[in-house]
């Protein structure tokens, strides 16, 4: 899951000549920190209105939806809206070219007619607390990088083992600010999430990748869902007896429209934030890792893109794989221009260079932090090479060649097979490489991986080279053709039923050899 740094994103639009106020602020800080002023702006809430423990509030009608995307309750029965691309794979896993809802749409005009999908989950914040100081308990200035991690994960495993929490709870503490504060989040995660309704794409995909991470955009870019719980109103597995939720709180909708001047907050799950980057960093990005990132989602699409055009049973087993792709692939490319345009390194080296000034009237301060700023700038360049490498192992082997997926999963099946769980492992191990295969073509895959592991080779530095390929480079020069066929043409990941056969020899050999098996 990515990082859930649960925060709110404030932007305040206001007349032209009044003040617009912007920033990323932890809900449960707001009665602290920000309450006065958005009030002065013109909110009529109050703080507890946004996040209470003791009643329903903001915090309660706002969703973390798949792991990945914030979403809206707008209902008293769990109706939940989230973003037309949030819910594009899930309107795509229920498609086929007879039935083509991501083309056509799909309403659900009955409670009944709502579609389930596995591992769809709507997280839910019940309560945050600031748990810094126990966190960095026995951390010290003088311990290595590895020393430091190594206590605060002890730390963090010792607090979540001492933790009061009910059943249906679960714990996530995250670091803020590079690690200076960790935050706990409580959450409480249901599992029985239904699709309600899409527009066509014709709506929800209006602009495609030409209108995305653009402003103004002019696409309904919206799906609709529905949280389904247990009798208790509690998390639940899937069956058709489970009801909507009853939930602490939900978003009226209003048909009012906006005002000028109106106060306007934005409250979601923003992600993470770099805000606070050195030039350095940033001239990193805009030169070196963004060009590479953009270069290989660019030979990834357009072998995707190719592949869609061609058969229309293709697109729509890929469409949710090149949004995915495309969609940061994009936001990649607004960023560096971004960047460049604005100006963004020379804004931050004049502050940093007025950093340095007041840091040199302070003659304590100057000398714990007067090199700072220089040895950043030494520690970023020693790490380019290794920042090249680290996008390029992220992109190729977790991303876009899709062989080493089955491969993972197979890995962590064997890893806990040994294990009692392993009767409830297999048939979720299985139903995951049956998600992954419907949607899978190993000829496209090959091309990829032709395409992705010639940049490799040209753009990282030897040094970071696996052995295999290191060979490679001396016995054939980067024979990707070859290459290409010794690994997909042979191997068992690219047949299913063979998966599926292993898998169930593994469990038979398992069991002629486990003794507590008759027990069971």
């Amino acid at each position: 899951m990515r990082n859930l740094l649960y925060s709110v994103l404030f932007v305040i639009f206001l007349p032209i000549g009044l003040f617009a106020g912007e920033g990323m602020w932890l809900p449960f800080l707001i009665g602290q920190l920000n309450e006065a002023d958005m009030r002065a702006m013109g909110m009529k809430m109050t703080a507890e209105d946004i996040y209470s423990v003791n009643k329903g509030s903001l915090k309660d009608a706002i969703v973390h939806f798949n792991g990945g995307c914030s979403s809206s309750i707008i209902s008293p029965n769990g109706l939940l809206l989230t973003n037309h691309h949030c819910g594009y794979s899930v309107i795509q896993s229920h498609s086929s070219l007879e039935n083509n809802y991501l083309q056509d749409g799909f309403w659900a005009m009955r409670q009944s007619d709502e579609l389930p999908n596995d591992n769809l989950t709507a997280t839910f914040i019940d309560r945050i607390e600031d748990v810094t100081e126990a966190i960095l308990v026995g951390v010290t200035d003088n311990m290595t990088t590895k020393e430091r991690n190594d206590k605060i994960s002890q730390n963090i495993k010792s607090f979540k083992d001492t933790y009061a929490k009910k059943s249906h709870e679960e714990l996530l503490i995250k670091p803020f600010f590079k690690g200076n504060q960790y935050i706990l989040f409580v959450t409480i995660t249901y599992r029985d999430v239904r699709l309600v309704g899409a527009p066509p794409s014709s709506i929800g995909k209006f602009g495609a990748d030409t209108d995305n991470w653009e402003w103004p955009r002019h696409s309904g870019d919206f799906s609709l869902f529905r949280i389904y719980a247990g009798a208790d109103n509690l998390p639940a597995d899937f069956s058709y007896s489970n009801q909507p939720i009853q939930p602490k709180h939900h978003l009226p909708v209003s048909l009012d429209g906006v005002e000028t001047g109106d106060f306007t907050l934005i409250y979601g799950f923003p992600g993470r934030t770099n805000e606070y980057l050195p030039s350095y960093a940033i001239k990193q990005v805009q030169d070196v890792i963004d060009p590479a990132r953009i270069e290989i989602r660019d030979h990834a699409l357009k072998i995707l893109n190719k592949a869609m055009r061609s058969d229309p049973n293709v697109r729509l087993q890929y469409s949710s794989k090149y949004a995915r792709v495309a969609n940061y692939w994009k936001k990649w490319i607004g960023e560096r221009t971004g960047l460049i345009k604005t100006k963004a390194v020379e804004k931050k080296q004049l502050m940093e260079a007025e950093f340095d000034k007041r840091l040199a009237s302070k003659p304590v301060l100057n000398k714990k932090y007067g090199d700072l700023l220089s040895s950043m700038d030494v520690k970023y360049q020693e790490i380019e090479l290794l920042a090249v490498y680290r996008e390029y192992y992220h992109e190729l082997f977790f991303r876009h060649i899709e062989l080493f997926k089955p491969a993972n999963s197979l890995r962590r099946f064997f890893a806990k097979a040994d294990t009692e769980d392993y009767k409830e492992l297999l048939p979720a191990t299985k139903k995951s490489l049956e998600r992954f295969y419907k949607n899978y073509q190993p000829d496209i895959d090959k091309e990829v991986f032709k395409s992705l592991m010639q940049l490799f080779t040209e753009n990282v530095c030897t040094a970071y080279f696996p052995d295999y390929l290191l060979a490679e480079r001396f016995e054939m020069g980067y024979d990707m053709d070859k290459l290409a066929s010794e690994l997909y043409d042979h191997s068992i990941f690219t047949n299913p039923e063979k998966i599926y056969q292993l898998l169930e020899k593994m469990i038979r050999l398992r069991l002629k050899r486990t003794p507590y098996i008759d027990s069971l």
